[in-house]
C-alpha cells in the first residue's frame, strides 16, 4: 500500500514539471553586499543561468529602474537611497522561479553633533544633565556617543539594540555639581563604524560646552559709618561671604544716584568691594550695593546721614614784633550747619553756640612758637563731633648777649681743646661775630689755648632788628699754677676788665675799631619805620629758613 502511494507521488510530480528535463539553474544579484550613502544611488545586476528565462525582475520598495538587459540578465538602476532594505532579484525557467537576495545598507554620516548642558551655570551640589544627540545618523546600530569632561570619559552609549527605523540618536547623563567642575569644558564624540558593512570609520565631535559653578548663599553687608562728611573722601566697603567663585563676583554701588568705583579683593570665600565716596549734598542718603554671580543677584542698602562740618577758623598775626598787641579770634566756618560751640585755648571763658571766642594779649619772648588751637563741637545725630585748628605764632625781638649764655669772664687751662662761650638770643637767630685784635675769631673750632689767646675779645650778635656787642676778658691758666696763683690772676682779670669797661664806657664806643669793619652799621631810623621793615624782613628770612 505504502508503495503505491509512493508511485502516484513521483508520477504526479513528473507530470506537473515539463521542464525538469532541463537541468538546474542559478540566480545571482550584483554587488553581493551594497553600501549607499543617503540619497545617493545604485546600480544593480540581475543575473541567471537558465538558457531560457521565463518571467524575471526585481522586489524593493525603492525606486527603481531598468535601464539594460540580455537574455540571461537585467540591470536596474535604484535611485535616492534614503533607507536601508532588501531587494529580491528573480528568475523562472521551465516553470521554476528562483530568486537572490541583496542587502541594501543606507548610511548617514553624523555630520552634526549638538550637545546640551542643561544650564551655564549650576548652583554646588545640584544635579544637572548633560545630552547629546546626532539629529540624522544611519545605521544607528553601528553608532557610539561618548561623552567627555575635558579628556575623561564620563559615558558611552552604542545603538543595537534601537530600532533599525530610527534615524535620531541621543544620551544624557546626570552630574552632581562639585567645584572641581567650574570651567570644565564637556563634549561629545560621535564614531559611526561601518566595518561588518564593508566601510570605514566616521568621526565627528560636538562643540565644547564651559559649565560654571557657583554658590552664592549669603547677602551682601555694608561697613559704612552712619555719619558722611561732605566734600570729604570717606571710604565705604561692601562685603559678601561664602560665595565661589569670589573672584568672578561683580559689584556696582551707588550713593543716592552717584555711581562709586569699587576696588576688589579677595580671601578664600569672601570678596571685598572698598569704593570712595565724596558726598555733595548734606542730609539723608542711601547707600546701596548690588552683587552679581552668574544667574544670581544679590542687593542690599544703608541709609546714612551727610553733614557740613569744616574746621573752624583761626584768626591771629602769626608774626609778630614782642610787645604787640596781639588779637586772637576762633570762630565757626560758614559751611557749618547748625553753628558749633567754640573754645579757644586761652580764652577766659567758653563762648555761646555760634559766638566766636577771643583774646588779647601782649607778646612777650616766652610767646615765640606758641601755639594757640581753636576747638569747635558739634552734636550730629546724637554725636559730638569735634574739629580743632592750630596756628603757632613767631614773635621777633632784638639781639642779646646776657651774662648766662656769653659770661663777660672765661678762663681757658693752657695745652686744652677750648672754645669761646657765647651764645646770643634773639629772632631771628642772630649771627655771632667775634674779634681778636682786629681778627675774626673762629668761633666752631676748637682751639688748643696758649698764653697768646689771653686777651679782651669783641663779640657783636646781629639779626634784622639790629645788633648787640659785648667784651669778653679771656685768661689762659697755665697748667702749673696752684690755686693761689690763679686767685690773684682772676683778681688781675677782674681789675683790669673793670678798668678797661670803665674806659670803654667814658668814650662811649665799644668796640670802635672792630664796628668799623662791620656791615650791618647804617644810619639811625625812627624806631617805627625800623620796626617795620625788621618785620618785613623777618617774614622773608622766615618764609626762607634763614
Amino acid at each position: 500500500m505504502e508503495m503505491l502511494l509512493f508511485s502516484v507521488w513521483a508520477l504526479l510530480a513528473l507530470i506537473s514539471s515539463p521542464g525538469a528535463t532541463e537541468g538546474p539553474f542559478e540566480v545571482s544579484v550584483q554587488p553581493e553586499q551594497a553600501l549607499v550613502k543617503f540619497g545617493q544611488s545604485l546600480m544593480v545586476n540581475c543575473s541567471t543561468t537558465c538558457p531560457d528565462p521565463g518571467p524575471s525582475g526585481i522586489d524593493t520598495s525603492l525606486k527603481k529602474t531598468q535601464v539594460g538587459k540580455g537574455p540571461q540578465w537585467k540591470e536596474f538602476l535604484l535611485d535616492d537611497v534614503t533607507e536601508s532594505s532588501i531587494l529580491q532579484c528573480f528568475f523562472s525557467c521551465a516553470g521554476i522561479q528562483k530568486d537572490a537576495s541583496l542587502g541594501i545598507t543606507m548610511y548617514q554620516p553624523p555630520e552634526q553633533v549638538v550637545l546640551e548642558l542643561q544650564s551655564a551655570w549650576v548652583a554646588l551640589d545640584e544635579v544637572f544633565t548633560v545630552r547629546c544627540r546626532v539629529p540624522k545618523v544611519a545605521p544607528l546600530e553601528s553608532l557610539t556617543l561618548t561623552l567627555l569632561q575635558g579628556n575623561k570619559e564620563l559615558y558611552r552609549k552604542n545603538f543595537v539594540s534601537v530600532a533599525a527605523a530610527s534615524e535620531r540618536a541621543e544620551v544624557t547623563f546626570n552630574v552632581q555639581a562639585q567645584r572641581e567642575d567650574h570651567r570644565c569644558n564637556f563634549s561629545c564624540h560621535a564614531k559611526l563604524d561601518l566595518s561588518s558593512h564593508g566601510g570605514g570609520l566616521f568621526h565627528s565631535s560636538s562643540a565644547s560646552r564651559v559649565l560654571q559653578i557657583f554658590e552664592f548663599s549669603q547677602r551682601p553687608q555694608i561697613w559704612v559709618s552712619p555719619l558722611l562728611e561732605a566734600r570729604t573722601a570717606e571710604t565705604v566697603s561692601c562685603e559678601l561671604a561664602g560665595v565661589f567663585p569670589a573672584k568672578e563676583v561683580t559689584f556696582h554701588m551707588f550713593l543716592g544716584d552717584q555711581e562709586l568705583s569699587p576696588f576688589l579683593s579677595w580671601e578664600g570665600d569672601t570678596v571685598w568691594a572698598n569704593a570712595t565716596v565724596q558726598a555733595m549734598e548734606t542730609g539723608e542718603q542711601e547707600l546701596s550695593c548690588r552683587v552679581s554671580l552668574g544667574p544670581m543677584e544679590q542687593k542690599t542698602r544703608e541709609l546714612v546721614h551727610i553733614y557740613s562740618f569744616p574746621p573752624p577758623v583761626l584768626e591771629v598775626e602769626e608774626l609778630t614784633l614782642v610787645g604787640t598787641d596781639l588779637n586772637v579770634t576762633c570762630s565757626g566756618h560758614t559751611l557749618t550747619s547748625p553753628s558749633p560751640t567754640l573754645r579757644l585755648q586761652g580764652a577766659p571763658a567758653l563762648s555761646a553756640p555760634g559766638e566766636p571766642a577771643w583774646l588779647l594779649l601782649t607778646t612777650t619772648e616766652e610767646d615765640d612758637g606758641r601755639n594757640f588751637s581753636c576747638e569747635a563741637s558739634l552734636e550730629v545725630q546724637g554725636q559730638q563731633l569735634v574739629k580743632t585748628t592750630t596756628v603757632q605764632i613767631h614773635v621777633l625781638y632784638r639781639p642779646r648777649l646776657e651774662e648766662s649764655g656769653c659770661p663777660s669772664n672765661q678762663t681757658w687751662v693752657e695745652g686744652m681743646e677750648q672754645m669761646l662761650a657765647c651764645v646770643p638770643k634773639g629772632n631771628p637767630t642772630p649771627l655771632l661775630v667775634c674779634t681778636w685784635n682786629g681778627v675774626t675769631f673762629d668761633l666752631e673750632v676748637p682751639q688748643k689755648a696758649t698764653q697768646n689767646h689771653t686777651g679782651i675779645y669783641c663779640c657783636t650778635a646781629t639779626n634784622l632788628l639790629g645788633s648787640v656787642s659785648k667784651d669778653i676778658a679771656l685768661l689762659v691758666q697755665g697748667l702749673g699754677e696752684g690755686i693761689s696763683s690763679t686767685i690773684i690772676i682772676i683778681i688781675i682779670v677782674a681789675l683790669g676788665a673793670g678798668v678797661i669797661t670803665i674806659a670803654l664806657y667814658l668814650n662811649y664806643q665799644p668796640c670802635k675799631i672792630e664796628r668799623r669793619k662791620l656791615p650791618y652799621r647804617q644810619k639811625e631810623k625812627s624806631k617805627e619805620e625800623e620796626s617795620q621793615f625788621a618785620v618785613q624782613q623777618a617774614e622773608i628770612c622766615i618764609v626762607h629758613n634763614c
